[in-house]
């Protein structure tokens, strides 16, 4: 479970990184108005589930892999 959880936060950091540089154009990219869209399946099924209920936005895009971190941490520390 310790390696799953090292997995998907580095996984999380690399598309938080690449979500950062595209929206706001560091390191002389381009900005790109697609560069969530792979924070989109670490987030599953928490940003579904904002947007449903009509919360959305750049906050809710970083915070639902988050969630899903947080239930992998505890499934390791139980």
């Amino acid at each position: 479970m310790k390696w799953i959880f090292a997995i998907f936060l580095a996984l999380y950091a690399g598309a938080v990184l690449l979500y950062l540089v595209g929206t706001f154009g560091w390191f002389g990219q381009d900005r790109d108005p697609l560069s969530g869209v792979f924070l989109m399946p670490l987030g599953l099924p928490w940003n579904l589930l904002a947007d449903r209920i009509g919360i959305g936005g750049m906050a809710a895009a970083l915070l639902a892999p988050a969630v899903n971190a947080a239930i992998l941490l505890w499934l390791w520390r139980r």
